[in-house]
């Protein structure tokens, strides 16, 4: 059974990867693009397609807008979330979600997204409600299991520890070195991006194109030269972190200083 669907990302490139990977699969043909919500939302309604692969961080209207828009306009396709971050995942399923995909997309995760798409096309084996309770409890499992633990290599040992323990992560002579209160080593992410993407991102702030810090964990603001600062950590060497001038502004609104 071949499907229609539109694929929505405000990121060109992220937009070509997914039509490339839907494409290799077969049996479901991307008929159009969109590149923010508003333009979403007319696509959906012109075309209605199918499956709507939908990324939630988009400026205007987000995925979750989007979805809400369209039930409000009684458009109801399919629709499978995108998105570098698990934190809006119930709220995915609050707005009846085939599935929900995590940035960068596996091709067997795909795979899955786009059978279950199918299976709501086509005449339900099995109640709805059912399956839908089970993929929260397994998403929420895998949340659980990998998402809130992080691998650092101290020596030859891999060590997992809590997320929220993490003071910061600092990107030095092409490796990731992750500090705690407890052990200081080095992640096997290759960017700090990938790493930032397995975080909370309220908690954790790039603060710097090289650092990435626990903003629960800062001892201290010091005011630096040109209006900008420097954060002292709350590790044992109180490292001292330098704000770049553009996170600067979202530093000042959040602490008010």
């Amino acid at each position: 059974m071949s499907l229609t669907a539109i694929v929505v990302d405000d990121e060109q490139l992220a937009r070509e990867e997914l039509c490339y990977m839907l494409d290799q699969m077969g049996s479901i043909d991307v008929i159009a693009q969109a590149g923010n919500g508003l333009e979403a939302v007319g696509m959906v309604e012109r075309f209605a397609p199918d499956v709507v692969f939908l990324d939630v961080q988009m400026p205007g209207l987000n995925g979750f807008e989007v979805a809400h828009r369209l039930i409000q306009n009684g458009s109801s396709p399919n629709i499978v979330f995108v998105t570098a971050f698990d934190r809006h995942a119930i709220e995915a399923f609050e707005v009846n979600a085939v599935d929900y995909l995590l940035k960068p997309v596996e091709a067997a995760r795909l795979e899955q997204a786009v059978e279950r798409a199918r299976k709501r096309v086509a005449p339900p084996l099995e109640p709805p409600l059912n399956d839908q309770i089970e993929r929260i409890v397994q998403l929420m499992s895998e949340r659980q299991s990998k998402r809130e633990r992080v691998a650092v290599k101290v020596g030859e040992r891999f060590l997992l520890v809590q997320a929220e323990d993490i003071i910061y992560a600092s990107l030095t002579d092409d490796s990731i070195n992750i500090v705690t209160s407890q052990l200081a080593g080095t992640s096997n992410f290759r960017t700090l991006d990938e790493l930032q993407a397995r975080l909370d991102p309220s908690i954790f702030w790039r603060v710097h194109r090289s650092h990435l810090v626990n903003i629960n964990k800062v001892k201290e603001i010091v005011p630096w030269f040109s209006r900008n600062y420097i954060l002292r950590m709350k590790d044992a060497k109180a490292t001292e972190i330098p704000v770049s001038r553009a996170q600067t502004k979202r530093l000042r609104e959040y602490l008010r200083l």
